[in-house]
């Protein structure tokens, strides 16, 4: 790997420099402060897995998103707590009755850590830089979000992109912008609260220039800007400031000319631990002062211990995916119905999930509007597997199934675990299995994505309370993770996006829940609600459903 230092690097380095002077400290945080005191300590959070960029525009995983939420902020947030919109850098917003044109009234004030203010111009910049991607930025591993909610680019470069929704913003004056869609769609405006259209600074957007993404198929190279601290330029309550990839450690400042309530500490580090125990035993042992995905099996312990171990509301689904296309046996509906009758889901949600934890039946939580009462399911009977497979000529299967290292998440607390119930209950019924470990990020996100795998293990919590932020996200398009074609699918989903009514919307998400779970492209396994973890000298942030913590909020007591 180069070590070269990337133009962006460089013109931006001395930006940062001038703060790290006038502070005289480094992002070194054995400093004696890191047991914290009032507002001058330094809050160390356990991360599952390491972030795959700084710029969260190139990022699709909870754990950068995680971190950049605390860096980058975007026109709509959503109520600390809750899934509830409310403004973020825009103080309000409206749309047309069509729903093409969105109008952002921004807030007056904002300054970026660069010092540099938020206008509408600096917004549309920001669209306008993602709209007019090319090369490897066109992967979806740089541009799945983008991809997802305004479709493709201003000049596709591969016939599997998707048409561009986006058609252009503008800034009729200092505080406005107005961004214009072709289509109305049911991800807006929930979209524009997206941690990856979180909104950089105008001088950072001219240097990240500087930089290109390099690579294809599972063999990206990230822009140097985005894997080192002090290159992204944020307006949010903390700045980035290093990044120790060997220590696996991301730490930010708080930025204390922020428009907003102050952070409540100086120094926010995110250490990454891959492995839940040592997450806990780290915790216990006064090393960090949170974690987030404990064990089931650690909740009452940590309780019991005085720590605090909020949970969260449900809102996430964990399935198992078909790639159809990745093997011929897959494209035959008796196959999945056979594999689906296989899994003892009962026994999984009961022996790994958390206390609330549910089978699932469609690929929807029963919390999000649009969830129906009247799909097809598939209980465990290992008999009728056998018969399925029998009847259908494929008794001698072998599949590779992957599953994800060095990672929880907030579905799948733990992934080899999980995943050997499930082989378990495949070569029960006679299926051959090869399995496929790969490190989270980014061997697995790729390899998945790309269609590398027959059978592999994922999930979703909702970024936004709308059913097509689920069904919409995985079915509304032919997709390489999913690798089939179903036209009538495709149409279904297209007419709940463009439905404006709401309860029209509603029925047909329930329509569309019907349908997925007759042609059954995977195998929805679970809903649970995911603990976090503090220590008791901490004040924590507000738990959100969405995985979405402040950690601004956070402080010591």
């Amino acid at each position: 790997m180069s070590i070269a230092r990337p133009k962006a690097v460089r013109m931006l380095a001395a930006i940062f420099a001038i703060s790290v002077i006038a502070t005289g400290c480094s992002s070194d945080r054995d400093n004696g402060d890191s047991k914290g005191s009032g507002s001058t300590g330094t809050f160390v959070f356990g991360a599952a897995g390491d972030p795959a960029s700084l710029d969260p525009s190139l990022a699709s995983d909870g754990e950068s998103f995680r971190i950049t939420r605390q860096v980058f902020e975007t026109l709509i947030d959503h109520k600390s707590g809750t899934s509830e919109m409310e403004g973020g850098l825009a103080d309000t917003w409206e749309s047309n009755d069509a729903g093409t044109e969105w109008t952002f009234n921004l807030r007056d004030g904002v300054t970026f850590h660069d010092g540099s203010d938020l206008t509408g111009e600096v917004v549309c910049a920001n669209f306008d830089r993602w709209y007019n991607w090319t090369g490897t930025y066109q992967n979806t591993t740089l541009s799945y979000y983008w991809q997802t909610i305004f479709g493709g680019f201003a000049n596709n470069e591969n016939e599997e992109t998707p048409d561009p929704n986006y058609v252009g913003c503008t800034a009729p004056d200092d505080l406005t912008a107005v961004i214009e869609v072709a289509e109305p769609s049911a991800n807006y405006p929930g979209g524009f609260s997206l941690a990856a259209f979180g909104i950089h600074s105008g001088p950072a957007l001219e240097a990240y220039a500087a930089d290109e993404a390099s690579g294809e198929g599972d063999a990206i190279t990230f822009p140097g800007y985005s894997q080192e601290a002090g290159t992204v330029v944020g307006s949010g309550p903390f700045r980035a400031t290093g990044w120790n990839k060997g220590n696996g450690e991301v730490t930010l400042e708080r930025f204390d000319d922020y428009w907003g309530d102050k952070a409540g500490v100086e120094k926010l580090v995110f250490q990454t631990i891959p492995e839940e125990s040592a997450r806990r035993q780290a915790l216990q042992s006064g090393d960090i002062h949170g974690y987030d995905l404990v064990a089931p099996a650690d909740v009452k312990t940590l309780s019991d211990a005085g720590f605090q171990v909020p949970t969260r509301d449900v809102f996430n689904i964990f399935y198992l995916a078909f790639t159809q296309d990745s093997h011929p046996a897959l494209e035959n509906p008796e196959v999945r119905t056979a594999v689906a009758h296989a899994l003892d889901r009962q026994n999984l949600v009961d022996s790994q999930l958390p206390e609330g934890g549910v089978v699932a039946t469609q690929f929807m939580p029963d919390t999000v509007e649009g969830y129906s009462q009247n799909v097809t399911t598939y209980d465990y009977d290992p008999e009728l597997a056998q018969q399925l497979l029998a009847d259908s000529g494929e008794e001698d299967l072998t599949f590779t199934f992957c599953y994800p290292t060095e990672v929880t998440r907030p579905y799948m607390p733990s992934p080899a675990d999980l995943y050997e119930l499930l082989r378990a209950d495949l070569e029960a019924v006679g299926i051959t299995v090869q399995p496929k470990a790969l490190k989270w990020n980014p061997d697995y996100t790729e390899v998945t994505r790309d269609g590398g795998c027959n059978l592999y293990l994922l999930g979703w919590t909702g970024d936004f309370n709308d059913g097509y932020n689920f069904l919409g996200t995985w079915f509304a398009g032919y997709q390489k993770e999913w690798g089939f074609e179903n036209q009538d699918l495709f149409d279904l989903l297209e007419r709940a996006s463009t439905e404006p009514d709401v309860d029209a919307r509603t029925a047909l998400y329930e329509e569309a829940n019907e349908f997925v779970m007759d042609f059954l492209p995977g195998v929805p396994i679970s809903s649970s609600p995911p603990s976090i973890a503090f220590s008791a000298d901490v004040n924590p942030p507000t738990v959100s459903p969405l995985t979405q913590e402040k950690f601004s909020e956070a402080s010591f007591k």
